[in-house]
């Protein structure tokens, strides 16, 4: 077994993490903390912004804590009144 200084060597050893899983991890924290910031930018509360949103305050605050996987349709309908929506975009070349 590795001894492990920090949960940064961990993540970053390929037996414990794929490069793949940990690909969608980065996504998810990045996308979730985008969409927190969004929100308190806007002054929003969870629960305005499920009354803005059509989402329920408890899966918002679900999301917002990383305890569950959004699914798309929820997070269209969770960014478009913080102004938002999601795109496709190419990969940068990584040389």
């Amino acid at each position: 077994m590795n001894d492990y200084k920090t949960f940064d060597e961990m993540f970053k050893d390929n037996k414990i993490v794929s490069p793949e899983d940990r690909e969608q991890i980065n996504f998810q924290v990045s996308l979730i903390g985008k969409m927190i910031e969004a929100r308190e930018k806007k002054g929003l509360s969870q629960r305005d912004l499920a009354e803005l949103s059509g989402v329920k305050q408890p899966a918002i605050a679900r999301l917002e804590s990383m305890k569950s996987t959004p699914q798309i349709d929820t997070l269209l309908k969770i960014l478009a009144p913080l102004g938002y929506t999601l795109s496709i975009t190419p990969i940068k070349n990584k040389q």
